[in-house]
């Protein structure tokens, strides 16, 4: 059988000059710094270039191709000192849980596991991949509002400390799985914050946890399994802190318990216009809610990475329409960055070494899907054919939720720190694709 060829990632073609410019080896004068939505410690330099955790994202493109996901480990760790330390100037009564579905890799999760994390975990293979990234079974916890008997007895196996149960089926597997298991019970609290449909949880018709009046039954059910708290999350990408000071309160009213988990969803800014709340205001109006001898647990898992990822891709055609728009199609889109698709969320972009433009322009992807529109409505830097493209904020729910539609290879991640970028996870070539067919 003939061998496919391996899919060749877009290499940016060498920058040209255009009609009336200087020489192209003159240095572009940088437009504009990066604003708050790039990873920490991100510039322009003097060739005006982006560069993130050190590294020039434009000879990063040229050494691992496009698209590619690009993180600077320095922005993930100091967002995880950010939040313990929000915490220890305050309490001695505390746990902050890396909310691992936002980007369960190990590389990720052996930084948070050092800088002194616990971790939430939402199925039996982010529990494999925390694992595997360093996080101890006693300071992981389990979610899911659907777990199965082999997760349930996976978990009980490995010794993970808590298990956030989320039904009276579930109590009844437990009880028969891991008797003594130490768990939390799953909350429906009534709170809706200003979020999308598709990311608020805390709502009373949702799928997870118990309703408030259900509470009291699941707390007598717990007979063979240790009920150390209560656990409730009220949605992603929140703004609105009156939302988590209410949820303290409901939780508060339900019984005196050792823990009490008030979930994650701190917002991120995906554009410059967004102004998300502090972590310092943020921990500040968990711990006001709570009462005193309890321990406290927060998930921040999007405000951890989110900022941290930029994503790469090259321009491959760009397609005036007269007097309707002008389509920069790039050599990705859906399949590595589902959002915009499922949420309708709002992203930015820019040339990597020509930030700033005048051209307004709407980002579209290579699917064969007219949705498949990453960013509309964008001023870019008359962008042609072989430029970089950089999308920034897209370092949670990027790669945990992408796919091979259209049997597009997925991404490498790549981590880069103080100048040196290393390659953690390969890109996927036409043969992964096939690697578990029988046929």
């Amino acid at each position: 059988m003939a061998r496919p060829p391996t899919p060749e990632a877009a290499a940016p073609a060498e920058p040209t000059a255009h009609a009336g410019d200087e020489a192209a080896s003159t240095p572009r004068p940088p437009a504009a710094p990066p604003s708050h939505v790039y990873p920490i410690g991100s510039r322009l330099n003097a060739a005006g270039r982006l560069e993130v955790g050190g590294c020039d994202v434009v000879e990063l493109a040229r050494e691992f191709g496009t698209p590619a996901y690009v993180y600077a480990e320095e922005h993930i760790r100091a967002r995880a000192r950010a939040y313990r330390d929000a915490f220890a100037l305050r309490s001695d009564r505390f746990d902050v849980l890396y909310a691992s579905k936002a980007f369960p890799h190990p590389a990720a999760n052996r930084i948070l596991s050092a800088e002194g994390l616990s971790c939430d975990v939402a199925s039996g293979g982010e529990l494999y991949m925390a694992l595997r990234g360093g996080f101890v079974p006693e300071r992981i916890y389990l979610h899911g509002n659907n777990k199965s008997e082999a997760e349930l007895a996976y978990a009980a196996e490995q010794g993970v400390g808590h298990i956030v149960v989320d039904s009276f089926d579930e109590l009844e597997r437990l009880e028969r799985i891991a008797p003594g298991q130490a768990i939390l019970l799953r909350v429906t609290p009534g709170i809706e914050p200003a979020t999308h449909a598709y990311i608020s949880t805390g709502q009373e018709d949702s799928k997870f946890g118990f309703g408030l009046d259900e509470l009291p039954r699941a707390i007598e059910r717990c007979g063979r399994i240790e009920l150390r708290g209560l656990h409730a999350h009220i949605g992603s990408q929140v703004f609105d802190l009156e939302s988590y000071a209410k949820l303290a309160e409901v939780l508060t009213a339900m019984g005196d318990f050792p823990l009490l988990n008030l979930g994650g969803g701190l917002a991120i800014a995906y554009t410059s216009d967004q102004q998300p709340p502090s972590v310092d205001d943020y921990v500040e109006t968990l711990l006001a809610g709570a009462p005193d001898g309890v321990t406290v647990l927060c998930e921040p898992g999007r405000s951890l990475v989110g900022n941290a990822g930029v994503t790469l891709y090259t321009v491959g055609t760009v397609k005036e329409i007269p007097g309707v728009r002008t389509y920069v199609a790039v050599d990705g889109g859906m399949s590595d960055n589902p959002r915009p698709m499922l949420y309708g969320a709002r992203y930015e972009a820019e040339v990597a070494d020509r930030f700033g433009g005048e051209r307004l322009c709407t980002v579209a992807g290579k699917h064969c899907e007219s949705g498949d529109i990453l960013v509309s409505d964008i001023l870019l830097d008359d962008p042609r054919p072989g430029d970089v493209l950089v999308m920034p904020a897209t370092g949670a729910y990027g790669h945990a939720m992408a796919s091979n539609y259209n049997a597009l290879p997925r991404p490498p991640i790549v981590f880069c720190r103080d100048g040196d970028a290393r390659l953690v996870t390969r890109r996927e070539t036409y043969e992964d694709l096939a690697l578990r067919d029988l046929v």
